[in-house]
């Protein structure tokens, strides 16, 4: 009977498995769809009033002088008096405050909306899917389901877009995320079933601690919010010199116009990143104070410089200068973006540069 019962469990346990690697290529497939309607939503929408509104002032003020506001103000005799006032504008979209939610709703193009809305919908559907995929995963072997590089890429690739929606919810304007997102989520799965897979088992006895929950789980949710961070300072680097450009009077290429003008403004690309990685920076620092009490436990030492200890260090001191360029003069902007893309690499390539290339104490988990 004992026997019987071990054989069914067994089974039940790689039924959950086999039902888990269903749903993560399921999720893949409705990826992919979300993946086409924000090309469609790019492709059809119209230009995001930031685009514009700086298309405007750069073609129609004249060169060296500052472009015109006109404001209407009624008089107490009910009449209405036309001010022209003159507003200092050195950056082309500087002063405009409208942040775009999406290439199509922002422009008012109805069909770019449309498809805009069907690809954050279909992205949301992936995203149950692949979570449900997870969470299978972990109920097949009765742990945490980030044992090893392939139940960390899902798993983080869950976070990830579960953290985009959950700005949407909040109804921060990210939809601009939407498109590199996704394709980075389906560059990140393809390489996890291919390259990453592992079977489902249990793991060793120097990780079947509930350290795995703590620090791990942490990880991968300031992995997932750096990455968030990151597109979104890639995305000013090149705002910013779109807008350079048109201030200076140049004429971008009109790729450049359909593609940039999307985007909201360079101002706020820069805003949303630093705010992103000054909140979970904390976090961070509470991921490798974990980790060093679970490798106390572990290994009776709490730092012993191995490969992911090292590599989890130099990413907090990147992203560390990144807070400290963002508040010294001179290291603003540009060239702060640079270091927080370092840091950002930093925490890549101890994602899969150590686990794939290098031999330390945490490679026991296997990839």
């Amino acid at each position: 009977m004992n026997l019987a019962a071990v054989s069914l469990a067994a089974e039940t346990n790689e039924s959950l498995a086999q039902l888990s690697d269903l749903l993560i290529y399921s999720s893949m497939a409705v990826y992919t769809l979300a993946f086409f309607a924000h090309i469609a939503e790019w492709v059809l929408g119209s230009r995001s009033k930031v685009g514009r509104t700086a298309a405007a002032l750069t073609e129609q003020a004249p060169k060296g002088s500052a472009p015109a506001v006109t404001v209407q103000v009624k008089t107490a005799a009910g009449s209405t008096a036309v001010l022209d006032k003159p507003t200092v504008v050195t950056r082309a979209g500087a002063g405009v405050r409208d942040v775009p939610d999406g290439p199509g709703a922002a422009g008012g193009t109805v069909k770019g909306d449309l498809y805009g809305r069907i690809a954050v919908s279909l992205t949301a559907l992936a995203f149950l899917i692949e979570a449900s995929g997870v969470v299978t995963r972990a109920f097949s072997v009765q742990r945490a389901p980030w044992g090893n590089m392939y139940e960390f890429s899902t798993t983080f690739s869950t976070v990830a877009v579960g953290a985009y929606l959950g700005f949407l919810v909040a109804r921060k304007n990210v939809r601009w995320i939407g498109l590199p997102l996704v394709t980075t989520v389906l560059l990140d799965l393809g390489l996890a079933v291919t390259w990453l897979k592992t079977p489902s088992d249990q793991l060793v006895p120097a990780l079947d601690s509930y350290w795995l929950w703590i620090h791990v789980s942490t990880a991968i949710f300031c992995g997932a919010v750096f990455y968030l961070g990151a597109v979104a300072t890639l995305l000013y680097l090149f705002r910013d010199s779109y807008e350079s450009k048109l201030a200076t009077g140049g004429n971008p290429g009109s790729f450049a116009r359909s593609v940039l003008e999307r985007l909201p403004s360079a101002a706020s690309l820069d805003k949303f990143s630093y705010r992103v990685n000054a909140a979970i920076f904390p976090l961070w620092t509470f991921t490798i104070i974990a980790g060093a009490i679970w490798a106390g436990d572990a290994w009776g030492r709490y730092w012993g410089w191995d490969a992911k200890e090292v590599w989890s260090f130099i990413t907090w001191v990147g992203y560390a200068a990144y807070l400290h360029a963002r508040a010294t003069a001179g290291w603003k902007g540009r060239k702060a973006a640079y270091i927080a893309l370092i840091a950002f690499g930093c925490f890549l390539f101890n994602y899969y540069g150590v686990n794939i290339f290098v031999s330390s104490k945490h490679s026991y988990a296997g990839v």
